[in-house]
């Protein structure tokens, strides 16, 4: 009797510690949402999709305006592709180093993004750009906005997958206070509407290598650019 009451106690004493089950959707603010998990089912497809397109066109680190290397290194798939060099930040139809057109979006991320869209609250989004950045160990995005697109009327959706990362969602205004907010495997943010502008950011990943990708964190971001 009093080994059973030990294993019963030693289980309710691990049950307090374990992490309490994640809600399906996390507000941000009104139009933005973290949807933890929510690529998971998908990553099977994810994977070998994003190796084509990176067989395709060939991940970089980009020049900003200012002259600076970025850290992240970049891709894009769709049909247009954001880039940047000492001329500005813009979105083209083909890629600056191959003179040719961008990849495809392969159906199964313009699937993911489809339907965490509409999970958020945003239904009958139609992202015409991917850009797919690679995280090493210390790579970082200061914070900014996405406002190189035509409408603001869509959400960005971004998926995280590899090693974990802390997102900066801040304010309107750079100095707002941005908090933070810890993404793991398969998690997706979704914001749009009021907080379109909102600015963001990714803090220096920390070298926390995941079981599947090893040492790089794969951020998805699905824009309606055109």
């Amino acid at each position: 009797m009093k080994a059973k009451k030990t294993s019963a106690n030693s289980g309710a004493t691990l049950a307090l510690f374990e992490d309490p089950p994640r809600p399906a959707r996390e507000a941000l603010g009104t139009g933005a949402f973290v949807l933890p998990g929510f690529a998971l089912p998908f990553v099977d497809e994810l994977l070998p999709a994003i190796r084509s397109v990176a067989e395709a066109a060939p991940f970089r680190h980009l020049v900003t305006p200012g002259g600076f290397t970025m850290s992240v290194a970049l891709t894009n798939c769709g049909a247009l592709g954001w880039t940047s060099d000492r001329r500005g930040y813009r979105y083209s139809a083909t890629d600056p180093d191959s003179g040719k057109p961008w990849p495809t979006m392969p159906e199964p991320l313009a699937r993911l993004a489809r339907e965490a869209a509409s999970a958020a609250g945003f239904d009958g989004f139609s992202p015409d750009a991917c850009l797919v950045n690679r995280y090493a160990p210390g790579a970082r995005l200061s914070l900014h906005q996405d406002k190189d697109e035509r409408d603001y009327g869509a959400p960005i959706v971004s998926v995280s997958l590899g090693m974990p990362a802390v997102f900066l969602f801040g304010g309107h205004v750079r100095t707002d206070k941005a908090v933070r907010v810890p993404l793991v495997h398969g998690d997706v943010v979704v914001w749009g509407g009021e907080d379109r502008l909102r600015f963001h950011g990714v803090l220096p990943l920390k070298d926390e290598p995941h079981p599947l990708l090893g040492a790089v964190r794969i951020n998805l971001t699905f824009r309606k650019a055109g």
